[in-house]
């Protein structure tokens, strides 16, 4: 019940995250891999010890805050389509 109840509660996280796409830093998308990533690892090094739920819990947390610092310092390239356009029309 644990496990069914984080997966849902990850893919929450990660619907909201992932629906505030104006944002001009990567921090969003950095902390749902971090977090997804974090989790994996932290359930399976978890498990090994008999504790797979909090290791999944303290692995998600850890890799979240890891990922949106990571991603907070990568910068997403301006999308500019009318300079595109106007390449494109340039060149033929």
């Amino acid at each position: 019940m644990q496990k069914v109840f984080l997966l849902i509660l990850c893919l929450f996280i990660a619907f909201l995250s992932a629906s505030c796409q104006s944002a001009k830093s990567r921090a969003p998308e950095g902390a749902i891999i971090g977090g997804v990533l974090g989790a994996a690892a932290g359930g399976i090094i978890g498990h090994q010890s008999h504790h797979g739920g909090e290791g999944a819990a303290i692995g998600a947390a850890a890799g979240a805050i890891t990922g949106a610092i990571v991603g907070s310092q990568i910068e997403k390239q301006p999308v500019n389509e009318t300079t595109n356009t106007t390449q494109n029309n340039t060149a033929k």
